[in-house]
């Protein structure tokens, strides 16, 4: 059975008009879908179906594209918002492909969000079911006794319920007694590491996220984006499917054609913008 999406969704996705515009659109009766007008943005389709809008058939699907974003702090993950603060969205403005960020960071945490076209792919990897590794480094008010660190390690109780258990390590402490802590979480909950560590009475000052689902920014400046090596479009299809990030994309080989980076390393995307201001170093090189 085809997986459904609702029709304003998926008139969105085919590019010819924002998600707002669509349900304006169905709404005021300027959409068929098998020779039928229909009037509820929800209408659950395939995207298989003839729908028309204002008489015109919908454009083909676009062909998937998959980049990575190295998020910065003070952006939002929303395509608009009322408060007029900035868009990841808009700092991807030069790439050709209408994307959209897979699940959430919030304000003030920099770090890995991908970028997708790919509804099914999106979904997959913000399931629960699938666990899908998400790796922080996270600069907290003094530094956590075994104790605590072992209570976050086996799952702590939060207010929307207990948490999974987390991997866990200290990286770094600074002159202030402050520190540094590398910390891995298989969930998508709200403010998840942020509130993991208020729990336990060590406050976050900093958040960057290093990896989502394997993707790292490491080599990245922030504001950068790249697209997907092969190989790393096999590792998160894997994880998609519900094998462990361990033994994920395993199977990849580059075919004929297909250009292998140079250095292991992907060139991001890069439009005209300001000099960057010179910044701090946090732990192993990575900027803070």
């Amino acid at each position: 059975m085809s997986q459904t999406e609702r029709l304003a969704k998926v008139i969105a996705r085919r590019g010819v008009a924002s998600r707002r515009e669509a349900e304006r659109l169905i709404e005021d009766g300027q959409v068929n879908v098998d020779g039928e007008v229909v009037y509820h943005p929800g209408t659950p389709v395939t995207g298989k179906e003839d729908i028309r809008v204002s008489g015109k058939p919908l454009p083909p699907p676009p062909r998937p594209v998959y980049y990575l974003l190295y998020k910065p702090r003070g952006t939002i993950t929303s395509r608009k918002d009322p408060q007029g603060r900035k868009s990841v969205l808009d700092l991807v403005d030069h790439i050709p492909d209408r994307v959209e960020p897979v699940g959430r960071l919030d304000l003030d945490t920099e770090g890995a969000l991908l970028l997708t076209n790919d509804g099914g792919l999106a979904n997959a990897l913000t399931h629960p079911r699938n666990e899908v590794p998400k790796r922080y480094i996270v600069k907290i008010w003094k530094e956590p006794d075994a104790k605590k660190l072992g209570r976050l390690r086996r799952g702590i109780h939060l207010e929307d319920g207990k948490t999974a258990p987390a991997r866990l390590r200290v990286v770094e402490r600074t002159d202030t007694g402050n520190c540094w802590v590398e910390v891995t979480v298989t969930e998508g909950r709200n403010r998840l590491v942020r509130r993991m560590f208020e729990a336990i009475g060590h406050p976050v000052s900093k958040l960057r996220r290093e990896s989502f689902a394997t993707l790292s920014v490491r080599g990245m400046e922030r504001g950068d984006v790249r697209p997907l090596t092969g190989e790393e479009l096999a590792r998160i299809q894997d994880i998609a499917e519900g094998k462990p990030a361990a033994e994920a994309g395993h199977t990849f080989k580059y075919k004929k054609g297909f250009a292998r980076p140079k250095g292991g390393r992907v060139k991001p995307l890069h439009k005209k913008k300001a000099a960057r201001k010179p910044n701090s170093k946090g732990p192993r090189g990575g900027k803070q």
